[in-house]
């Protein structure tokens, strides 16, 4: 695709993740309400899109528990802040390897499940926007597997369609876009089609400029994209995909950090972010702005 910078830009808050980051910061949420507030904060700052998974309330490990993605619904939903919400459909494809001899042994922090239970949580809360990793990799996390193979994503993806929702596609690495390109050829993805580019998460694509590049001409013309790049390249990429012709994404999911030695907030991120994009030119749009560009329903509040 050519390469033009974009002048209309939107971002993304990804707000807690489902890494282990719950203890290397007190700014990570871990509750519905805290993950709610943060994601509504982040919104007030300027993100238009807040991308959320839920943790445990107790212990802040990932969870995909569809009562606590109904609580952080119900509370974005009910505040009088307007945000596109964006949830994971990334948990419950995870295989950790205990040693290389008994390969036919899951360890026990394996979290397998199938595409109904894989989507609950997305059915029942009909966001505007859910996430579909659009690939199988390993990640630099013990033996540890992210699986997402052909047919779960074919299925996956019928009923987040069927229930309404607009899928973003998470490329981390550019055969992820090959196989992209492929569902939606057969109809499986509807356009508009929207996808992250997901840079520097090891044993991904790595966040060098190339790199980069290669994925973004990977994208077909006509696709929506953002970027984003783990720990301290995160505002790089904030100037990279917007001089790419992309959106960006920032967030706790991905970054800790506001300066060496200053622990952030999503919203503080977020200001940073929009305050690059300013400098640079071009104008940080609304929610009712991609709403529009994406052909996005706006949801009412969750019936009790």
């Amino acid at each position: 695709m050519p390469l033009a910078m974009n002048r209309e830009v939107f971002i993304t808050c990804a707000v807690t993740g489902s890494g282990g980051t719950q203890d290397r910061s007190p700014h990570v949420p871990r509750s519905p309400q805290q993950i709610a507030d943060s994601a509504i904060a982040a919104a007030k700052a300027g993100a238009a899109v807040v991308h959320c998974h839920v943790r445990d309330p107790e212990t802040g490990k990932p969870a995909r528990d569809p009562a606590l993605y109904r609580e952080v619904t119900e509370r974005i939903r009910d505040s009088d802040t307007d945000v596109v919400l964006n949830l994971t459909a990334g948990m419950g494809g995870d295989i950790y390897f205990e040693g290389t001899e008994d390969m036919s042994r899951l360890g026990p922090r394996s979290d397998m499940a199938g595409a109904t239970e894989r989507v609950a949580h997305v059915v029942e809360c009909r966001p505007e926007i859910c996430t579909l990793d659009c690939g199988t990799m390993n990640f630099n996390e013990a033996d540890y597997v992210m699986v997402n193979t052909p047919g779960m994503l074919r299925d996956m993806a019928r009923r987040m369609t069927a229930a309404g929702v607009r899928i973003e596609i998470e490329a981390f690495d550019t055969g992820h876009l090959w196989l992209a390109k492929e569902l939606v050829k057969e109809g499986g993805i509807p356009e508009p089609v929207l996808v992250q580019l997901c840079m520097g998460v090891p044993w991904g694509a790595p966040d060098d400029l190339n790199t980069f590049m290669a994925m973004v001409n990977n994208v077909p013309a006509g696709w929506h994209y953002s970027a984003f790049a783990l720990g301290r390249n995160q505002m790089a990429y904030v100037a990279a995909a917007v001089l790419a012709g992309g959106n960006v994404r920032v967030g706790l999911e991905d970054n800790l950090w506001l300066d060496k030695g200053v622990l952030a907030t999503n919203a503080q991120l977020v200001e940073r972010a929009a305050t690059i994009i300013e400098n640079m030119g071009a104008r940080v749009i609304t929610p009712a702005e991609v709403r529009a560009r994406l052909k996005l329903e706006k949801r009412p509040p969750l019936p009790r």
